[in-house]
């Protein structure tokens, strides 16, 4: 699998490392009420069969945060940006 880096070009898998489910919203209270919410955010992930937002970080080069659209299936990738882009609501590429 090949990641299009925005800032390296194509680059391999191996320089980059998985940074989690980018779908999930984290839980804002810190009660004893929203532990549960909490349980779930940390612990349960779906495994979802299709297209999937993901965080990957590129350790191995540029060190950005990248977001993506992959497929958990073929693993094709159509949507790479840098979570500044995403932020500033910049081009995906």
């Amino acid at each position: 699998m090949q990641i299009n880096c925005p800032h390296c070009g194509p680059r391999s898998v191996s320089e980059f490392s998985y940074g989690g489910d980018a779908t999930l919203k984290r839980p804002t209270e810190y009660t004893e009420e929203a532990f549960e919410l909490w349980m779930d955010y940390v612990y349960y992930r779906a495994n979802p069969r299709g297209w999937h937002n993901e965080y990957w970080h590129h350790q191995g080069g540029c060190r950005a945060w990248l977001k993506l659209e992959r497929h958990t299936v073929s693993h094709e990738i159509r949507k790479v940006h840098t979570l500044i882009e995403q932020q500033k609501g910049g081009e995906e590429r």
